[in-house]
């Protein structure tokens, strides 16, 4: 067996606050969405370069709180690209890690976690 991919799947309970999140503030892309029928939970994938992330309203998909660690590069231009946006709910920084790289948090509406990491050269 060869993984080809892992592709975390987030737990979200609002879809505009989940686009307003992912797509307007973080930049991502919707590449598709799904319900079984109208008025059934949203089931959909964004990605952003290499980063691909499952977005479910599905009561038994995951669990709100998980952490995705994201290993980048870029992570400066990246939080002045945040920054520039002034989204009310989210003021990031970046701190040096123990793990001897740039790091960045992020916590979605739904109580996700996002760590950025830059690794320091």
């Amino acid at each position: 067996m060869e993984v080809l991919q892992t592709v975390p799947i987030l737990r979200i309970f609002d879809v505009a606050k989940a686009k307003e999140f992912y797509l307007h503030y973080l930049g991502f892309r919707t590449d598709w969405e799904h319900r079984f029928e109208p008025g059934l939970p949203l089931y959909l994938q964004v990605s952003k370069g290499g980063c691909v992330l499952h977005l479910s309203e599905h009561h038994g998909d995951a669990s709100p709180g998980a952490t995705v660690f994201l290993r980048v590069s870029g992570l400066d231009a990246f939080h002045e690209e945040l920054a520039a946006k002034n989204y009310a709910y989210q003021r990031p920084g970046v701190e040096i890690a123990p793990w001897n790289a740039k790091l960045m948090q992020l916590t979605d509406p739904f109580g996700n976690r996002l760590r950025f990491n830059e690794d320091l050269k």
